[in-house]
Protein backbone atom coordinates (compact mmCIF):
# COMPACT_ATOMS: atom_id res chain seq x y z
CA UNK A 1 0.00 0.00 0.00
CA UNK A 2 1.31 3.31 -0.79
CA UNK A 3 0.66 6.85 1.33
CA UNK A 4 0.63 9.61 -1.64
CA UNK A 5 2.45 12.52 -0.06
CA UNK A 6 1.46 15.24 -2.44
CA UNK A 7 4.74 17.56 -0.94
CA UNK A 8 6.75 15.09 -2.77
CA UNK A 9 5.51 16.21 -5.91
CA UNK A 10 5.27 20.18 -5.38
CA UNK A 11 8.48 21.06 -3.49
CA UNK A 12 11.02 20.06 -5.90
CA UNK A 13 9.17 22.50 -8.59
CA UNK A 14 8.63 25.57 -5.46
CA UNK A 15 8.95 28.63 -6.76
CA UNK A 16 11.48 30.93 -4.86
CA UNK A 17 9.32 33.75 -5.78
CA UNK A 18 6.66 31.99 -3.48
CA UNK A 19 8.51 32.27 -0.44
CA UNK A 20 8.28 35.42 0.26
CA UNK A 21 4.56 34.93 0.20
CA UNK A 22 4.90 32.06 2.45
CA UNK A 23 7.10 33.24 5.19
CA UNK A 24 4.30 36.43 5.64
CA UNK A 25 1.34 33.93 5.33
CA UNK A 26 3.26 31.67 8.06
CA UNK A 27 4.13 35.06 10.65
CA UNK A 28 0.09 36.11 10.30
CA UNK A 29 -0.96 32.63 10.87
CA UNK A 30 1.49 32.00 13.68
CA UNK A 31 0.02 35.30 15.34
CA UNK A 32 -4.14 33.87 14.57
CA UNK A 33 -3.18 30.45 16.21
CA UNK A 34 -1.56 31.32 19.07
CA UNK A 35 -4.48 33.43 21.19
CA UNK A 36 -6.96 30.66 18.72
CA UNK A 37 -5.42 27.39 20.44
CA UNK A 38 -4.97 28.91 24.09
CA UNK A 39 -9.03 29.68 24.28
CA UNK A 40 -10.13 26.63 22.57
CA UNK A 41 -7.77 24.82 24.78
CA UNK A 42 -10.71 26.51 27.56
CA UNK A 43 -13.41 25.26 25.69
CA UNK A 44 -11.92 21.82 25.87
CA UNK A 45 -11.47 22.07 29.70
CA UNK A 46 -8.03 20.84 29.09
CA UNK A 47 -4.49 23.33 30.05
CA UNK A 48 -3.86 25.78 28.00
CA UNK A 49 -0.65 23.97 26.59
CA UNK A 50 -2.12 21.63 24.94
CA UNK A 51 -3.94 23.83 22.32
CA UNK A 52 -0.75 25.21 21.25
CA UNK A 53 0.69 21.56 21.36
CA UNK A 54 -2.35 20.54 18.84
CA UNK A 55 -0.98 23.43 16.90
CA UNK A 56 2.23 22.68 16.58
CA UNK A 57 2.27 19.13 16.27
CA UNK A 58 -0.86 19.03 13.87
CA UNK A 59 0.78 21.47 11.65
CA UNK A 60 3.99 19.93 11.22
CA UNK A 61 2.50 17.49 9.22
CA UNK A 62 -0.65 18.67 7.71
CA UNK A 63 0.97 20.36 4.93
CA UNK A 64 3.09 17.34 3.87
CA UNK A 65 -0.28 15.42 3.16
CA UNK A 66 -2.89 18.05 2.58
CA UNK A 67 -5.06 19.12 -1.09
CA UNK A 68 -5.58 22.47 -0.84
CA UNK A 69 -2.95 25.41 -0.92
CA UNK A 70 -4.45 27.34 1.31
CA UNK A 71 -6.41 24.97 4.73
CA UNK A 72 -4.57 26.01 7.41
CA UNK A 73 -5.21 22.49 10.06
CA UNK A 74 -5.77 23.69 13.87
CA UNK A 75 -8.19 23.81 16.76
CA UNK A 76 -11.68 25.05 16.60
CA UNK A 77 -14.38 25.90 18.93
CA UNK A 78 -17.10 23.41 17.25
CA UNK A 79 -14.72 20.17 18.13
CA UNK A 80 -13.13 22.00 21.21
CA UNK A 81 -16.32 22.59 22.89
CA UNK A 82 -17.38 19.04 21.61
CA UNK A 83 -14.61 17.08 23.39
CA UNK A 84 -14.92 19.88 26.56
CA UNK A 85 -18.82 18.81 26.79
CA UNK A 86 -18.14 15.15 26.76
CA UNK A 87 -14.48 14.40 28.54
CA UNK A 88 -16.62 14.93 31.94
CA UNK A 89 -18.99 12.04 31.58
CA UNK A 90 -16.46 9.71 29.96
CA UNK A 91 -13.64 10.38 32.86
CA UNK A 92 -16.84 10.46 35.54
CA UNK A 93 -15.36 13.68 36.66
CA UNK A 94 -11.83 12.89 37.16
CA UNK A 95 -10.32 15.84 35.54
CA UNK A 96 -6.64 14.22 36.28
CA UNK A 97 -7.65 12.15 33.07
CA UNK A 98 -8.97 15.01 31.21
CA UNK A 99 -5.77 15.06 28.89
CA UNK A 100 -5.36 11.28 28.31
CA UNK A 101 -8.71 10.40 26.89
CA UNK A 102 -8.25 13.79 24.68
CA UNK A 103 -5.07 12.62 23.32
CA UNK A 104 -6.97 9.10 23.10
CA UNK A 105 -9.92 10.87 21.22
CA UNK A 106 -7.11 12.52 19.07
CA UNK A 107 -5.84 9.34 17.86
CA UNK A 108 -8.82 7.53 17.04
CA UNK A 109 -9.66 10.42 14.93
CA UNK A 110 -6.74 9.51 12.96
CA UNK A 111 -7.68 5.89 12.93
CA UNK A 112 -10.70 6.69 11.46
CA UNK A 113 -9.63 9.44 9.24
CA UNK A 114 -7.07 6.86 7.72
CA UNK A 115 -9.44 4.07 7.80
CA UNK A 116 -11.95 6.43 5.46
CA UNK A 117 -9.48 7.33 3.23
CA UNK A 118 -8.21 3.42 2.92
CA UNK A 119 -12.40 2.73 1.20
CA UNK A 120 -12.13 5.94 -0.54
CA UNK A 121 -15.02 7.01 1.34
CA UNK A 122 -14.64 10.85 0.34
CA UNK A 123 -18.48 10.69 -0.39
CA UNK A 124 -19.33 10.33 3.01
CA UNK A 125 -19.23 14.05 3.62
CA UNK A 126 -21.94 14.77 1.67
CA UNK A 127 -24.30 13.15 4.04
CA UNK A 128 -24.48 15.97 6.33
CA UNK A 129 -26.84 18.13 4.53
CA UNK A 130 -25.74 21.64 5.06
CA UNK A 131 -29.34 22.76 6.73
CA UNK A 132 -28.15 20.34 9.79
CA UNK A 133 -24.48 22.10 9.86
CA UNK A 134 -26.19 25.20 9.67
CA UNK A 135 -28.30 24.46 12.72
CA UNK A 136 -25.25 22.53 14.53
CA UNK A 137 -23.18 25.49 14.62
CA UNK A 138 -25.98 27.76 15.45
CA UNK A 139 -26.30 25.82 18.25
CA UNK A 140 -22.89 25.60 18.94
CA UNK A 141 -22.52 29.21 19.26
CA UNK A 142 -24.95 29.63 21.92
CA UNK A 143 -23.65 27.05 23.94
CA UNK A 144 -20.13 28.55 23.80
CA UNK A 145 -22.14 32.01 25.02
CA UNK A 146 -23.31 30.18 27.78
CA UNK A 147 -19.99 28.92 28.43
CA UNK A 148 -18.05 31.94 27.84
CA UNK A 149 -20.03 35.09 29.12
CA UNK A 150 -19.56 33.88 32.88
CA UNK A 151 -15.93 34.22 32.01
CA UNK A 152 -16.44 37.25 30.86
CA UNK A 153 -18.27 38.94 33.81
CA UNK A 154 -15.76 37.18 36.83
CA UNK A 155 -18.57 35.34 37.92
CA UNK A 156 -18.53 31.65 38.53
CA UNK A 157 -19.89 29.03 35.49
CA UNK A 158 -21.33 26.03 35.16
CA UNK A 159 -20.74 23.12 32.37
CA UNK A 160 -24.28 21.69 31.89
CA UNK A 161 -26.15 22.29 28.65
CA UNK A 162 -27.18 25.80 27.47
CA UNK A 163 -30.21 26.02 29.48
CA UNK A 164 -28.72 25.06 32.80
CA UNK A 165 -25.78 27.75 31.67
CA UNK A 166 -27.84 30.15 30.73
CA UNK A 167 -30.42 29.77 33.81
CA UNK A 168 -26.74 30.02 36.13
CA UNK A 169 -25.56 33.03 34.69
CA UNK A 170 -28.75 35.52 35.17
CA UNK A 171 -28.76 33.93 38.56
CA UNK A 172 -24.96 35.65 39.43
CA UNK A 173 -25.56 38.12 37.40
CA UNK A 174 -25.43 40.55 40.24
CA UNK A 175 -22.21 38.77 41.39
CA UNK A 176 -20.49 40.51 38.72
CA UNK A 177 -16.80 41.68 38.87
CA UNK A 178 -16.67 45.36 37.46
CA UNK A 179 -13.25 45.26 36.64
CA UNK A 180 -13.12 41.99 34.53
CA UNK A 181 -16.27 43.09 32.94
CA UNK A 182 -14.13 46.40 31.92
CA UNK A 183 -11.10 44.35 30.80
CA UNK A 184 -13.13 41.59 29.07
CA UNK A 185 -15.49 44.40 27.70
CA UNK A 186 -12.94 46.64 26.42
CA UNK A 187 -11.45 43.23 24.66
CA UNK A 188 -14.51 42.54 23.12
CA UNK A 189 -14.68 45.93 21.62
CA UNK A 190 -11.06 46.01 20.26
CA UNK A 191 -11.73 42.62 18.72
CA UNK A 192 -15.38 43.36 17.30
CA UNK A 193 -13.52 46.44 15.32
CA UNK A 194 -10.76 44.87 14.19
CA UNK A 195 -13.54 42.22 12.06
CA UNK A 196 -14.70 45.40 10.72
CA UNK A 197 -12.01 47.18 9.40
CA UNK A 198 -8.97 45.49 10.23
CA UNK A 199 -10.67 42.34 8.54
CA UNK A 200 -7.86 38.94 7.99
CA UNK A 201 -5.16 40.86 10.69
CA UNK A 202 -4.09 39.40 13.73
CA UNK A 203 -5.77 41.55 15.82
CA UNK A 204 -5.90 38.96 18.34
CA UNK A 205 -2.69 38.54 19.34
CA UNK A 206 -2.37 42.42 19.43
CA UNK A 207 -5.57 42.09 22.30
CA UNK A 208 -3.97 38.72 23.95
CA UNK A 209 -0.12 40.81 24.65
CA UNK A 210 -1.93 43.84 25.48
CA UNK A 211 -4.05 42.04 28.18
CA UNK A 212 -0.49 40.32 29.48
CA UNK A 213 0.91 43.83 29.71
CA UNK A 214 -2.60 45.40 31.19
CA UNK A 215 -2.18 42.48 33.74
CA UNK A 216 1.04 43.50 34.87
CA UNK A 217 0.86 47.30 35.49
CA UNK A 218 -2.81 47.19 36.77
CA UNK A 219 -2.13 44.08 39.23
CA UNK A 220 -5.54 43.14 37.69
CA UNK A 221 -5.20 39.46 39.96
CA UNK A 222 -5.00 40.95 42.79
CA UNK A 223 -8.56 42.97 41.70
CA UNK A 224 -10.33 39.60 41.59
CA UNK A 225 -9.39 38.68 37.60
CA UNK A 226 -8.91 35.67 36.89
CA UNK A 227 -5.56 34.54 34.97
CA UNK A 228 -4.50 31.55 32.79
CA UNK A 229 -2.18 30.61 35.15
CA UNK A 230 1.21 29.12 34.45
CA UNK A 231 1.78 27.30 30.72
CA UNK A 232 4.58 24.36 30.86
CA UNK A 233 7.79 25.52 28.62
CA UNK A 234 9.11 23.19 26.51
CA UNK A 235 6.97 19.68 24.76
CA UNK A 236 5.37 17.08 26.01
CA UNK A 237 6.80 13.69 26.35
CA UNK A 238 5.30 12.08 22.93
CA UNK A 239 3.42 8.60 23.02
CA UNK A 240 0.04 6.70 23.54
CA UNK A 241 -1.62 7.85 26.20
CA UNK A 242 -2.19 5.36 29.18
CA UNK A 243 -5.80 4.64 28.78
CA UNK A 244 -8.02 0.90 29.14
CA UNK A 245 -9.72 -0.61 26.30
CA UNK A 246 -12.79 0.33 27.75
CA UNK A 247 -11.37 4.34 27.79
CA UNK A 248 -10.78 3.02 24.22
CA UNK A 249 -14.42 2.38 23.60
CA UNK A 250 -16.02 4.77 25.26
CA UNK A 251 -14.41 7.61 23.38
CA UNK A 252 -15.24 5.98 20.05
CA UNK A 253 -18.58 7.78 19.58
CA UNK A 254 -16.94 11.13 20.94
CA UNK A 255 -14.13 10.47 17.85
CA UNK A 256 -16.31 9.56 15.30
CA UNK A 257 -18.29 12.82 15.94
CA UNK A 258 -15.21 14.90 15.83
CA UNK A 259 -14.01 13.02 12.68
CA UNK A 260 -17.11 13.99 10.91
CA UNK A 261 -17.24 17.83 12.17
CA UNK A 262 -13.84 17.99 11.09
CA UNK A 263 -13.80 15.99 8.00
CA UNK A 264 -17.03 18.28 6.82
CA UNK A 265 -15.49 21.40 7.48
CA UNK A 266 -11.92 20.39 6.05
CA UNK A 267 -13.77 19.58 3.10
CA UNK A 268 -16.11 22.37 2.50
CA UNK A 269 -12.76 24.78 3.26
CA UNK A 270 -10.97 22.91 0.37
CA UNK A 271 -14.21 23.59 -1.62
CA UNK A 272 -14.20 27.31 -1.26
CA UNK A 273 -10.61 27.58 -2.16
CA UNK A 274 -10.74 25.47 -5.14
CA UNK A 275 -13.91 27.55 -6.42
CA UNK A 276 -11.88 30.59 -5.93
CA UNK A 277 -8.18 29.85 -7.14
CA UNK A 278 -8.94 26.68 -9.33
CA UNK A 279 -7.29 23.53 -9.09
CA UNK A 280 -8.64 19.95 -7.62
CA UNK A 281 -9.72 19.17 -4.52
CA UNK A 282 -9.18 15.46 -3.44
CA UNK A 283 -11.63 14.43 -0.56
CA UNK A 284 -9.61 11.51 0.70
CA UNK A 285 -6.69 12.81 0.50
CA UNK A 286 -7.51 15.20 2.91
CA UNK A 287 -8.81 12.43 4.66
CA UNK A 288 -5.14 11.20 5.16
CA UNK A 289 -4.06 14.62 5.88
CA UNK A 290 -6.68 14.82 8.70
CA UNK A 291 -5.27 11.39 9.91
CA UNK A 292 -1.99 12.46 10.01
CA UNK A 293 -2.26 15.51 11.65
CA UNK A 294 -4.10 13.85 14.53
CA UNK A 295 -1.93 10.98 14.99
CA UNK A 296 1.01 13.69 15.47
CA UNK A 297 -1.87 15.70 18.18
CA UNK A 298 -2.31 12.68 19.74
CA UNK A 299 1.33 11.65 20.35
CA UNK A 300 1.97 14.89 20.77
CA UNK A 301 -0.68 15.24 23.81
CA UNK A 302 -3.05 17.38 22.32
CA UNK A 303 -6.95 16.75 21.39
CA UNK A 304 -8.57 16.78 17.81
CA UNK A 305 -8.02 19.18 14.91
CA UNK A 306 -9.33 19.58 11.93
CA UNK A 307 -9.18 22.56 8.82
CA UNK A 308 -10.45 26.01 10.38
CA UNK A 309 -12.13 28.64 8.25
CA UNK A 310 -10.99 31.50 10.05
CA UNK A 311 -7.47 30.12 9.84
CA UNK A 312 -7.60 29.21 6.67
CA UNK A 313 -8.83 32.45 5.53
CA UNK A 314 -5.86 34.41 7.73
CA UNK A 315 -3.79 32.22 5.76
CA UNK A 316 -4.88 32.63 2.55
CA UNK A 317 -4.82 36.43 3.26
CA UNK A 318 -1.54 36.15 4.14
CA UNK A 319 -0.43 35.85 0.99
CA UNK A 320 -0.21 31.77 0.84
CA UNK A 321 1.28 30.29 -2.03
CA UNK A 322 1.45 26.58 -1.10
CA UNK A 323 0.87 24.92 2.09
CA UNK A 324 4.40 25.03 3.70
CA UNK A 325 2.72 28.24 4.90
CA UNK A 326 1.74 26.15 7.49
CA UNK A 327 5.12 24.34 8.45
CA UNK A 328 6.27 27.80 9.21
CA UNK A 329 3.31 29.04 11.22
CA UNK A 330 4.06 25.44 13.22
CA UNK A 331 8.06 26.25 13.41
CA UNK A 332 6.65 29.70 15.14
CA UNK A 333 4.90 28.19 17.22
CA UNK A 334 7.50 25.83 18.60
CA UNK A 335 9.18 28.60 19.38
CA UNK A 336 7.17 30.36 21.55
CA UNK A 337 6.60 27.01 23.35
CA UNK A 338 10.16 26.45 23.85
CA UNK A 339 11.08 30.02 24.68
CA UNK A 340 7.78 32.46 25.87
CA UNK A 341 5.27 30.68 27.29
CA UNK A 342 5.78 31.84 30.28
CA UNK A 343 4.82 35.25 29.47
CA UNK A 344 1.26 33.46 28.60
CA UNK A 345 0.37 33.23 32.65
CA UNK A 346 -0.49 37.08 33.59
CA UNK A 347 -2.92 36.67 30.22
CA UNK A 348 -6.97 37.40 32.03
CA UNK A 349 -9.22 35.34 31.87
CA UNK A 350 -12.11 37.55 30.38
CA UNK A 351 -9.38 38.42 27.74
CA UNK A 352 -9.74 34.77 26.70
CA UNK A 353 -12.91 34.81 26.65
CA UNK A 354 -13.61 37.51 23.93
CA UNK A 355 -11.15 36.49 21.53
CA UNK A 356 -13.14 32.84 22.21
CA UNK A 357 -16.56 34.67 21.91
CA UNK A 358 -15.52 37.09 18.65
CA UNK A 359 -13.82 33.52 16.78
CA UNK A 360 -16.70 31.66 16.77
CA UNK A 361 -19.51 34.64 16.12
CA UNK A 362 -19.27 33.66 13.01
CA UNK A 363 -20.60 30.31 13.71
CA UNK A 364 -23.96 31.91 14.03
CA UNK A 365 -25.54 32.17 10.28
CA UNK A 366 -28.82 34.05 11.25
CA UNK A 367 -29.00 34.57 7.25
CA UNK A 368 -28.60 31.30 6.40
CA UNK A 369 -31.19 30.40 8.64
CA UNK A 370 -33.65 33.30 6.73
CA UNK A 371 -32.56 31.95 3.58
CA UNK A 372 -33.89 28.36 4.70
CA UNK A 373 -36.98 30.13 6.04
CA UNK A 374 -37.42 32.03 2.51
CA UNK A 375 -36.68 29.16 0.56
CA UNK A 376 -37.32 25.76 2.46
CA UNK A 377 -39.44 25.83 5.02
CA UNK A 378 -38.89 21.70 5.85
CA UNK A 379 -34.70 22.62 5.71
CA UNK A 380 -35.47 24.80 8.04
CA UNK A 381 -37.54 22.90 10.57
CA UNK A 382 -34.11 20.52 10.11
CA UNK A 383 -32.08 23.17 10.83
CA UNK A 384 -33.97 24.32 14.01
CA UNK A 385 -33.83 20.79 15.47
CA UNK A 386 -30.48 20.48 14.97
CA UNK A 387 -29.99 23.82 17.68
CA UNK A 388 -32.81 22.31 19.65
CA UNK A 389 -30.39 19.27 19.86
CA UNK A 390 -27.31 20.91 20.44
CA UNK A 391 -28.67 23.14 23.26
CA UNK A 392 -31.06 20.51 25.11
CA UNK A 393 -28.92 17.31 24.50
CA UNK A 394 -25.48 18.47 24.48
CA UNK A 395 -22.90 18.84 21.28
CA UNK A 396 -22.03 15.21 21.17
CA UNK A 397 -25.58 13.68 20.77
CA UNK A 398 -26.26 16.69 18.78
CA UNK A 399 -23.89 15.88 16.06
CA UNK A 400 -25.87 12.60 16.15
CA UNK A 401 -28.75 13.91 16.25
CA UNK A 402 -28.14 16.32 13.13
CA UNK A 403 -26.35 12.90 11.51
CA UNK A 404 -29.58 10.90 11.80
CA UNK A 405 -32.12 13.61 10.51
CA UNK A 406 -29.56 14.10 7.61
CA UNK A 407 -29.84 10.13 6.94
CA UNK A 408 -33.32 10.28 7.77
CA UNK A 409 -33.89 12.79 4.98
CA UNK A 410 -31.92 10.93 2.68
CA UNK A 411 -33.66 7.88 3.09
CA UNK A 412 -37.02 9.72 2.81
CA UNK A 413 -36.22 11.31 -0.67
CA UNK A 414 -34.73 7.93 -2.05
CA UNK A 415 -37.81 6.51 -0.71
CA UNK A 416 -40.27 8.57 -2.71
CA UNK A 417 -38.91 9.65 -6.22
CA UNK A 418 -40.93 11.85 -7.99
CA UNK A 419 -42.86 10.18 -11.31
CA UNK A 420 -43.69 12.40 -13.44
CA UNK A 421 -47.04 12.38 -15.49
CA UNK A 422 -45.89 13.44 -18.96
CA UNK A 423 -48.21 15.40 -22.08
CA UNK A 424 -46.76 15.91 -25.32
CA UNK A 425 -45.50 19.32 -25.98
CA UNK A 426 -47.70 21.30 -28.79
CA UNK A 427 -46.68 20.99 -31.88
CA UNK A 428 -43.73 18.58 -31.12
CA UNK A 429 -42.95 14.81 -30.88
CA UNK A 430 -41.62 15.42 -27.40
CA UNK A 431 -43.20 14.99 -23.71
CA UNK A 432 -42.39 16.65 -20.41
CA UNK A 433 -44.21 16.57 -17.00
CA UNK A 434 -47.62 17.95 -16.96
CA UNK A 435 -47.17 19.46 -13.31
CA UNK A 436 -44.76 21.74 -14.62
CA UNK A 437 -46.58 22.46 -18.15
CA UNK A 438 -50.53 22.33 -17.70
CA UNK A 439 -50.61 22.99 -21.41
CA UNK A 440 -49.02 19.95 -22.40
CA UNK A 441 -51.54 17.26 -24.67
CA UNK A 442 -53.22 14.46 -23.18
CA UNK A 443 -52.71 11.45 -25.34
CA UNK A 444 -56.37 9.69 -25.62
CA UNK A 445 -56.19 5.96 -24.29
CA UNK A 446 -52.29 6.38 -23.11
CA UNK A 447 -51.15 7.46 -19.82
CA UNK A 448 -47.21 8.29 -19.82
CA UNK A 449 -45.19 8.11 -16.83
CA UNK A 450 -41.76 9.20 -16.33
CA UNK A 451 -39.81 7.54 -13.30
CA UNK A 452 -36.72 9.82 -12.47
CA UNK A 453 -34.75 8.03 -10.32
CA UNK A 454 -33.45 4.54 -9.98
CA UNK A 455 -36.02 1.75 -8.99
CA UNK A 456 -35.00 -0.61 -5.81
CA UNK A 457 -36.53 -2.33 -3.24
CA UNK A 458 -37.61 0.22 -1.13
CA UNK A 459 -39.13 2.93 -3.70
CA UNK A 460 -40.65 0.69 -5.93
CA UNK A 461 -43.72 0.37 -3.86
CA UNK A 462 -44.08 4.16 -3.40
CA UNK A 463 -43.46 3.80 -7.60
CA UNK A 464 -46.27 1.16 -7.99
CA UNK A 465 -49.33 3.27 -5.59
CA UNK A 466 -48.41 6.52 -7.54
CA UNK A 467 -48.45 5.23 -10.92
CA UNK A 468 -51.74 2.97 -9.92
CA UNK A 469 -53.58 6.02 -7.60
CA UNK A 470 -52.95 8.13 -10.82
CA UNK A 471 -54.83 5.68 -13.15
CA UNK A 472 -57.77 5.04 -10.41
CA UNK A 473 -58.25 8.41 -10.52
CA UNK A 474 -59.14 8.76 -14.23
CA UNK A 475 -62.82 8.49 -15.38
CA UNK A 476 -62.26 6.13 -18.15
CA UNK A 477 -59.59 4.01 -17.91
CA UNK A 478 -56.57 4.15 -20.48
CA UNK A 479 -55.66 1.30 -22.54
CA UNK A 480 -51.88 1.77 -22.51
CA UNK A 481 -49.53 3.06 -19.67
CA UNK A 482 -46.13 3.68 -21.54
CA UNK A 483 -43.31 3.67 -18.92
CA UNK A 484 -40.64 5.85 -19.73
CA UNK A 485 -37.19 4.63 -18.54
CA UNK A 486 -34.85 7.26 -19.75
CA UNK A 487 -34.23 8.72 -16.35
CA UNK A 488 -33.45 5.46 -14.76
CA UNK A 489 -29.87 4.29 -14.55
CA UNK A 490 -30.68 1.04 -12.14
CA UNK A 491 -33.49 -1.31 -11.62
CA UNK A 492 -32.27 -4.21 -9.03
CA UNK A 493 -33.70 -7.53 -9.31
CA UNK A 494 -37.08 -7.00 -6.83
CA UNK A 495 -37.38 -3.67 -8.87
CA UNK A 496 -38.05 -5.73 -12.07
CA UNK A 497 -40.00 -8.34 -10.63
CA UNK A 498 -42.20 -5.11 -9.19
CA UNK A 499 -42.52 -4.21 -12.89
CA UNK A 500 -43.51 -7.63 -13.86
CA UNK A 501 -46.46 -7.73 -10.83
CA UNK A 502 -47.81 -4.23 -12.25
CA UNK A 503 -47.94 -5.32 -15.12
CA UNK A 504 -50.09 -8.63 -14.53
CA UNK A 505 -52.07 -6.15 -12.36
CA UNK A 506 -52.89 -3.80 -15.21
CA UNK A 507 -53.28 -6.48 -17.79
CA UNK A 508 -56.24 -8.06 -15.85
CA UNK A 509 -57.63 -4.72 -16.11
CA UNK A 510 -57.32 -4.47 -19.45
CA UNK A 511 -54.03 -2.54 -19.44
CA UNK A 512 -51.23 -2.78 -21.55
CA UNK A 513 -47.88 -1.69 -19.72
CA UNK A 514 -45.06 -0.84 -22.10
CA UNK A 515 -41.66 0.10 -20.78
CA UNK A 516 -39.43 1.81 -23.78
CA UNK A 517 -36.30 4.11 -23.50
CA UNK A 518 -34.64 1.85 -21.06
CA UNK A 519 -30.94 2.01 -20.45
CA UNK A 520 -28.50 -0.32 -21.79
CA UNK A 521 -27.86 -2.30 -18.22
CA UNK A 522 -31.60 -1.54 -17.25
CA UNK A 523 -32.57 -3.88 -20.48
CA UNK A 524 -30.34 -6.27 -19.39
CA UNK A 525 -31.37 -6.59 -15.74
CA UNK A 526 -35.30 -6.73 -16.85
CA UNK A 527 -34.18 -9.57 -19.44
CA UNK A 528 -31.90 -11.17 -17.12
CA UNK A 529 -35.18 -11.27 -14.91
CA UNK A 530 -37.52 -12.67 -17.99
CA UNK A 531 -39.65 -9.66 -17.32
CA UNK A 532 -38.93 -8.07 -20.80
CA UNK A 533 -42.10 -9.69 -23.09
CA UNK A 534 -44.45 -8.68 -20.36
CA UNK A 535 -43.24 -5.12 -20.91
CA UNK A 536 -43.79 -5.16 -24.50
CA UNK A 537 -40.46 -6.42 -25.62
CA UNK A 538 -38.08 -3.75 -24.41
CA UNK A 539 -35.86 -2.28 -27.48
CA UNK A 540 -33.40 0.60 -27.95
CA UNK A 541 -35.41 2.05 -30.72
CA UNK A 542 -38.55 2.96 -29.73
CA UNK A 543 -39.26 6.14 -28.32
CA UNK A 544 -42.15 7.18 -26.28
CA UNK A 545 -43.19 9.36 -29.46
CA UNK A 546 -42.68 5.58 -31.81
CA UNK A 547 -44.70 4.20 -29.33
CA UNK A 548 -47.26 6.73 -29.39
CA UNK A 549 -47.69 6.30 -32.74
CA UNK A 550 -48.12 2.75 -32.85
CA UNK A 551 -50.64 2.82 -30.44
CA UNK A 552 -52.88 4.77 -32.59
CA UNK A 553 -52.42 2.82 -35.99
Amino acid sequence: MKIPIPALAWLPAYNRSWLRGDVVAGITLAAYLLPAGLGDASLANLPPQAGLYACLFGGLVFWLFCSSRHTAITVTSAISLLVGASLGEIAKGDTTRFGALAAGTALLVALIAFLAWLVKAGSIINFISESVMVGFKCGVALFLASTQLPKLFGIHGTHENFWVNSGNFLKHLGDTNPTSLAVGGSALAVLVLGKIFLKNKPVALFVVVAGILASGWLHLGDRGVKLLGEVPPGLPALGIPALSWTDWNNLLPLAFACFLLGAVETAAIGRMFIAKHGGRLDANQEFLALAASNLAAGLGRAFPVSGGMSQSLVNEGGGARTPLSGAFAAVIILVVVLRFSQLLAALPQPVLAAVVLVAVAGLFKFSALKHLWRGDRKEFLVAVAAIVGVLGQGLLRGVMIGAVISLVMLIRRASRPHVAFLGRIPGTRRFSDRERHPDNELIPGVMIFRLESGLLYFNMDHVRETILDRVRAEGTAPKLILLDLSATPYVDMHGAQMLAELAGELTAAGIRLQAVEARSSVRDRLRNEGVEEKLGGINRFTSVADAVDNFHT
